[in-house]
C-alpha cells in the first residue's frame, strides 16, 4: 500500500524524475571514468615524464569534474522539486480527506494524530524522495559500473569485491532490522506528545484554576521521555553503523593495497592501475553506503507512508449521495426550513445500545423547537444528525420534505446556521470571523447581526471595531462575547434552519432574554432548534421535546409540559423558584 501510495503521487512529477535520472546517469559515468584518467597520467605520463600527456589528460579530467559537478546539481535541483511537489500534493490530499471525514472518523484517529500524518509523516516520505533522488539513482549505477571498471584494471584483486561487498551488507542488515520497529515506535510516540502538548495548551486556564502545573509537566515529561528513549536506542543504532561502514571502508582499503603491491612487485601490476581499482572500490563501497543510508530512512518512511495511507485509504461513513438533489431540482419547493425526524435511531459503531431510539417529530418554519434533558440523554448527538454530521442508523431526517442523504451536501448546509455547543473561533478578525457566514455580507449586515446577537456593544468598544483581532479559538474575549460573535456568525447567513446548541448557557438571564426577543424578530418565518440546559431559555418555544436516555418522553408547550411531565416539572423545579414554574 505505501509503495503503490507513493508511486501515484509521483506521477505528475514523471518528468522532473526522469531528468534526475538522466542527470544522475550522467554525473556517474564521470565519476567512473576518472580514475581511469588518473592512471593513464601516472602510467603513461608520470612514469614516463611525459609532461605534456600529463597537462593534456589532466585538462581533460577538468573538463569532465566541471561536467560532473554541473550534473549534480542540476539533479539535485530537479530531485528537490519533485519531493517538494510530493509534500505537497501528500499534505494537500490528507487535508482534502479529512475534510470529508465524519466526527466519526475524526474521533477515530484523533486530531493530534491526523496532525502528524500530515506534518511529521508526510516530511519523512518527502525526504525519501529527496534522498532517493540524489542517492539512491546514483548508488547502483556507481556500484555495478564501479565493478565492471575495477574488473577491467585486473580481474586477480576481483576476489576483494567479492567478500568486502557482502561483509558490509550483512553488517548493515542487522542494524536495519532492528531499527525498523523503532521508527514505527516513535511515531506513535510523536502522537502522544502531540496530544499531551495540544490539550495543555487548549486547557492552560483550566491548569492553572486547578494548579496541576507540576502535575502537567509530569505528564509531558513522561510523554517526552517516552520518545527520547526510542529515538535514543534508534540513533545509537544509527551511530553504530557508520562506524561498521568505515571499518569495511579502511579494512578494504589495507586488503586491496597489501595483495596489490606484491603483484606490483612481480610486474603484474602498475601502481596506476592498482590507485584505479582502489578508487572503484571506494566507489563501490561508497555506493553501498549510500544504499545504506537509504535503507535507514526506508523504515521510517514506510512507517509513515503506511499512516497516510490509512487516512487517504479512509472513507467517510458520511458519503455523498450518488444523485444528489441540487438547488434546481429543490426550485419547485419552497424553500422553509422545516426539518422533520422520522423514527430516527443512532447508534455508535461497536456500542451495545443505540444513544437515540424513536425520535419523531417536526419543527416547522417559523416556530421555535426546543430540546431539552439532562446530561447524557442525546441532545448533541441529535443536534449532529440534523447537519449531517453524522448518519442515522434507523429512520430519516428531512429538511422541506426531502431525505438528507438525498441532498446535494452544499445545498444541505446551505439550509442550516449552526451555533455549536463550544463555539469556535478562527485566527483573524471579527470582520473574518462573521464573513464565515456570509463572504458576500455588507458592513451594514455584519452591524445588524451583531447588533441581534447582543454582541454590537462590546465590538465597538473594541479599539479597531470589526477589525479587532481574535485569536485562535477566540481565546482573548469572554465565554459569552465568543457565544455571542458565533450567534451573529449564524445570523450574517440567513439561513432557513438556525440550531442552537445550547448556545446561550454562557450569557446572563438579562442578554439571554433580550437575544431571544431579537432572534424572534429577526429570523421570523425560519425555523429555528435550540438544545437547552437552562429552562428560562425555552419557555417561550412553540413546542418543548423532553428527551431522556435517547427517547422523547414528553412534547408541548412549556405550561402543558409542568401539567403533563413529571421529567420536565423535575427539571424546572430544580432550576426555578416555586413561583416561576407557573
Amino acid at each position: 500500500m505505501p509503495w503503490k501510495l507513493l508511486v501515484e503521487y509521483l506521477r505528475p512529477h514523471r518528468p522532473l524524475l526522469v531528468a534526475v535520472v538522466v542527470f544522475q546517469l550522467a554525473q556517474s559515468i564521470a565519476s567512473l571514468y576518472l580514475p581511469t584518467l588518473n592512471a593513464d597520467i601516472i602510467d603513461q605520463g608520470v612514469a614516463r615524464g611525459d609532461t605534456g600527456y600529463i597537462l593534456s589528460t589532466g585538462s581533460f579530467m577538468l573538463v569532465i569534474t566541471l561536467a560532473q559537478i554541473v550534473c549534480a546539481v542540476v539533479a539535485v535541483y530537479f530531485g528537490a522539486k519533485a519531493a517538494m511537489g510530493l509534500g505537497r500534493d501528500l499534505r494537500s490530499a490528507i487535508f482534502e480527506r479529512v475534510g470529508e471525514f465524519s466526527e466519526q472518523e475524526v474521533t477515530r484517529f484523533g486530531a493530534p494524530s491526523l496532525i502528524t500524518r500530515s506534518t511529521n509523516d508526510v516530511q519523512q516520505v518527502q525526504q525519501l524522495v529527496l534522498m532517493s533522488a540524489t542517492l539512491m539513482v546514483a548508488a547502483p549505477m556507481l556500484s555495478i559500473g564501479g565493478v565492471i571498471m575495477a574488473i577491467r584494471q585486473d580481474a586477480q584483486l576481483s576476489w576483494l569485491i567479492a567478500v568486502c561487498v557482502p561483509v558490509l551488507l550483512i553488517a548493515v542488515g542487522l542494524i536495519v532490522t532492528r531499527m525498523v520497529p523503532l521508527f514505527r515506535k516513535m511515531q506513535a510516540r510523536i502522537d502522544t506528545v502531540n496530544r499531551v502538548l495540544r490539550e495543555q495548551l487548549t486547557g492552560i486556564r483550566v491548569v492553572r484554576a486547578f494548579v496541576r502545573e507540576d502535575m502537567e509537566t509530569a505528564r509531558f515529561a513522561r510523554a517526552n521521555t517516552d520518545v527520547t528513549d526510542v529515538a535514543l536506542r534508534a540513533g545509537r543504532l544509527m551511530a553504530l553503523m557508520f562506524p561498521v561502514v568505515m571499518l569495511v571502508l579502511n579494512v578494504s582499503s589495507v586488503a586491496v593495497i597489501w595483495f596489490g603491491s606484491f603483484r606490483i612487485e612481480d610486474g603484474s601490476m602498475q601502481v596506476g592501475t592498482l590507485i584505479a581499482f582502489l578508487s572503484y572500490l571506494m566507489q563501490i563501497l561508497m555506493s553501498v553506503m549510500m544504499a545504506t543510508f537509504m535503507a535507514v530512512m526506508i523504515p521510517r518512511a514506510s512507517v509513515s507512508a503506511d499512516r497516510i495511507g490509512e487516512v487517504l485509504g479512509t472513507s467517510s461513513s458520511v458519503l455523498p449521495p450518488e444523485n444528489p438533489v441540487t438547488s434546481a431540482a429543490m426550485a419547485g419547493r419552497q424553500r422553509r426550513g422545516e426539518l422533520e425526524m422520522r423514527d430516527v435511531g443512532f447508534a455508535y459503531p461497536g456500542a451495545d445500545q443505540p444513544v437515540l431510539a424513536g425520535i419523531s417529530f417536526t419543527a416547522r418554519a417559523g416556530q421555535t423547537t426546543a430540546i431539552i434533558g439532562s446530561t447524557g440523554s442525546g441532545k448533541t448527538t441529535l443536534v449532529n444528525l440534523m447537519p449531517r454530521l453524522f448518519d442515522v442508523t434507523s429512520g430519516a431526517v428531512l429538511i422541506d420534505g426531502v431525505d438528507i442523504r438525498h441532498l446535494d451536501p452544499d445545498l444541505l448546509w446551505g439550509h442550516i446556521g449552526l451555533v455549536p455547543q463550544r463555539p469556535y473561533l478562527f485566527s483573524g478578525t471579527v470582520r473574518s470571523n462573521l464573513l464565515y457566514g456570509n463572504p458576500d455580507a455588507t458592513e451594514d449586515e455584519l452591524w445588524d447581526s451583531l447588533e441581534i446577537a447582543q454582541a454590537r456593544d462590546f465590538v465597538e468598544q473594541m479599539e479597531e471595531g470589526l477589525d479587532a483581532p481574535i485569536s485562535q479559538g477566540g481565546t482573548n474575549v469572554s465565554g459569552g462575547q465568543r457565544q455571542r460573535l458565533a450567534i451573529a456568525r449564524a445570523l450574517v447567513k440567513r439561513p432557513e434552519l438556525y440550531i442552537f446548541d445550547d448556545s446561550f448557557s454562557s450569557l446572563d438571564t438579562g442578554t439571554d432574554a433580550r437575544l431571544r426577543q431579537a432572534l424572534k424578530r429577526s429570523t421570523a418565518g425560519a425555523t429555528m432548534v435550540i438544545i437547552a440546559q437552562r429552562v428560562s431559555s425555552i419557555v417561550d418555544a412553540d413546542q418543548i421535546l423532553v428527551l431522556d436516555v435517547g427517547r422523547i418522553v414528553a412534547q408541548g408547550t412549556h405550561h402543558e409540559l409542568l401539567e403533563s411531565s413529571g421529567t420536565y416539572r423535575e427539571i424546572v423545579s430544580s432550576q426555578l423558584a416555586a413561583e416561576e414554574t407557573v
